[in-house]
């Protein structure tokens, strides 16, 4: 009976029977095939094994926001972006959502941490949620608007997709100033070309009873509203992502 060694050697006199030769070894280990030397056979060095390529990490959705985003007064896992996470999660979109929010941030502070957020997490798609702190505060509409456009000309320039999120401020403001805020966003967007959500809290700040909306500051929104946040932002949200 001629040797395992010259069995080899001879299917492997053409190498086009490397099929045969595989079928021939079963489940043998790479061990037995370089004991036989099968890996020095003619031909056999062109072979080449598939490299495995890295897995690519899923793309971001870096959120910028204030204590609307940051679950300010709720219980944790109640705001509207985990309501996004498992929104995104039920239709099978794979990406990560980093939540950036910071209560009481401003346009001013999101504009000095946006870069650096920008390089940590090199974000696909950027959602910027400030603004309404700046008017609470009184700041200067056109200071609101630089920061804002500077945010978006930033994010934009990284590479990432942007949507703004609009808000609005109470009647008692004046008609005047509220329509002044609330038409920033709007001017920003238009001039940057990027999607906008036109008011965050519509549907919850503008009804008949808006007080059974918001927790007991009556500035914000309960648990209950978060679902409503979250319809205003995904319809634009979700053409970004395609």
């Amino acid at each position: 009976m001629s040797s395992l060694s010259e069995n080899f050697k001879f299917v492997f006199a053409d190498c086009s029977k490397l099929e045969a030769v595989l079928r021939y070894i079963g489940g043998k280990s790479l061990a037995v095939l370089l004991a036989v030397g099968l890996l020095g056979a003619p031909g056999l060095a062109s072979a080449q094994i598939p490299a495995q390529t890295k897995p690519q990490p899923a793309p971001v959705i870096l959120i910028v926001g204030d204590s609307l985003s940051a679950e300010y007064g709720l219980k944790r896992g109640t705001g509207w972006v985990p309501l996004l996470e498992k929104q995104l999660a039920g239709e099978k979109i794979i990406v990560k959502v980093v939540n950036a929010s910071i209560s009481g941030d401003t346009t001013s502070g999101g504009r000095s941490r946006l870069s650096a957020l920008l390089t940590q997490y090199k974000p696909a798609t950027v959602v910027i949620e400030l603004g309404g702190n700046d008017a609470l505060r009184g700041l200067p509409l056109d200071l609101s608007e630089k920061n804002l456009s500077a945010m978006t000309q930033a994010a934009k320039k990284s590479g990432a997709k942007v949507l703004l999120v609009g808000m609005q401020v109470p009647p008692n403001y004046g008609a005047a100033y509220g329509a002044s805020f609330a038409g920033l966003f709007t001017k920003v967007a238009k001039a940057e070309k990027v999607a906008l959500v036109p008011f965050f809290l519509k549907g919850v700040g503008d009804t008949d009873d808006p007080t059974a909306n918001f927790q007991p500051d009556r500035i914000h929104p309960n648990e209950q509203s978060q679902a409503r946040m979250l319809a205003n932002v995904w319809p634009e949200l979700k053409k970004l992502l395609k």
